[in-house]
């Protein structure tokens, strides 16, 4: 029988004694199988070049796929034909790949599928990838069905109970593993996602931030402008103690702004709130001298989008001396010591907190501290989430409090 098969003709189709095949008159090799249960079956069917005829499986009609579904398939299949390709062969491939991917460790599936994919789409990616080493080692030689909800619950109750971890860093790195489960659910390695049910542990949204008070900024500056001090000193004595044995000399800091990379990095990050790998990624082409202006790219936001940053009186004034000594005025403003990308400055901040006698003040504090400052000097919540880069205004109004008077203004109108 020849008509073609779309949802009319399908639906007046009735079932028979024997099983019958309907053949499409528009796309050669396009069928439908109708069983005496009334099952109904959609097939393509084509011979490979030099090879016998042979039939592949589109799909049963149902919910899940329709006549018009079904010839769309049809359509891309017999293109695939065409263009010499065996699509019986292929889609074998497919299923066995499907099979042994479905049947992969956590551990296997991270290395060999989900770690080239996150590396080359987000910049968190060896983020996301050290919290599954660091917490969820113990799961890489689980299958990947075999992870579930209990197993979770489990570990975070166990970090809680040691204490050394946060209900917000537990959550982060919860949301590590959920994010490749959602990738094996997205390439059809999982019908679903096993932490589907599992709900984040309750935290405090509106924590107090933390920024410095006139006593510690007096004292943050006078400890960085003295350990300059120290480190061109320090340069200076060790170039004699080369000069007395013939030795080539180090380049002089004495005419110097700074010692090192360390205070600006520290007053930029308090003056412009940047996030500190957005410090260590910008580059001299992103500083606008002229309009006092730096830029962070997009591939740099955590966002994901650029924003532009006015540098204030203080900001261009570092920005100026620190090039004055730099090396280079091509690449990164803070190249690492031998010209890549910065890896971190946590000992020498440690000591620097230590000496100024600033207690519970982390790096990423230096960014509240720019977000407070702002909104106790009148600025528009909207403007602060602007010049931060965050990605909605409920992150902003955790500093809503620290807005002169704007409560008890809002409660003075119904006096």
């Amino acid at each position: 029988m020849k008509a073609k098969i779309q949802k009319s003709t399908v639906k007046a189709l009735a079932p028979q004694d024997k099983a019958f095949e309907v053949l499409d008159t528009e796309i050669k090799g396009f069928l439908l199988r109708v069983q005496p249960t009334g099952r109904k079956t959609f097939y393509y069917s084509y011979r490979p070049k030099g090879g016998n005829k042979k039939r592949i499986k589109i799909g049963v009609l149902d919910a899940a796929l329709t006549e018009q579904q079904a010839r769309d398939k049809a359509i891309i299949l017999a293109g695939q034909v065409r263009d010499g390709q065996d699509v019986q062969k292929e889609k074998q491939t497919e299923r066995k790949v499907a099979k042994e991917a479905r049947n992969a460790t956590l551990g296997k599936f991270i290395e060999n599928r989900y770690k080239p994919w996150v590396l080359a789409n987000l910049k968190s990616g060896q983020e996301s990838l050290n919290n599954i080493e660091y917490s969820f080692k113990h799961l890489k030689p689980y299958a990947l069905e075999d992870i579930n909800v209990a197993l979770i619950e489990r570990w975070r109750t166990e970090k809680l109970d040691e204490g050394k971890l946060k209900p917000a860093t537990i959550n982060r790195r919860v949301i590590s593993l959920r994010a490749i489960l959602s990738k094996a659910v997205e390439w059809e390695l999982l019908d679903k996602h096993p932490l589907q049910r599992l709900k984040q542990l309750s935290i405090d949204d509106n924590k107090t931030a933390r920024y410095l008070s006139k006593e510690e900024q007096s004292r943050l500056n006078t400890v960085l402008a003295a350990r300059d001090e120290d480190i061109k000193a320090g340069r200076d004595n060790a170039n004699l103690h080369r000069g007395a044995r013939h030795k080539p000399l180090l380049p002089s800091l004495s005419a110097c702004a700074y010692g090192d990379r360390l205070s600006p990095l520290v007053i930029l990050s308090l003056k412009t709130g940047m996030r500190r790998g957005e410090l260590f990624d910008i580059e001299w082409l992103d500083v606008d001298f002229g309009h006092k202006i730096v830029t962070v790219k997009a591939e740099n936001a955590k966002s994901g989008k650029t924003r532009h940053i006015p540098l204030n009186d203080t900001a261009i004034k570092v920005l100026l001396s620190w090039r004055d000594q730099s090396e280079s005025l091509s690449g990164r403003v803070f190249p690492s010591d031998n010209g890549g990308r910065l890896d971190n400055v946590n000992k020498a901040w440690r000591n620097v907190l230590e000496k100024a006698e600033i207690i519970g003040f982390r790096w990423h504090d230096m960014r509240h501290d720019f977000a407070s400052k702002l909104v106790m000097h009148g600025v528009p919540l909207n403007t602060v989430r602007e010049l931060c880069g965050h990605a909605d205004l409920n992150t902003t109004l955790r500093y809503a409090h620290l807005a002169p008077d704007h409560k008890a203004d809002a409660v003075a109108l119904i006096d």
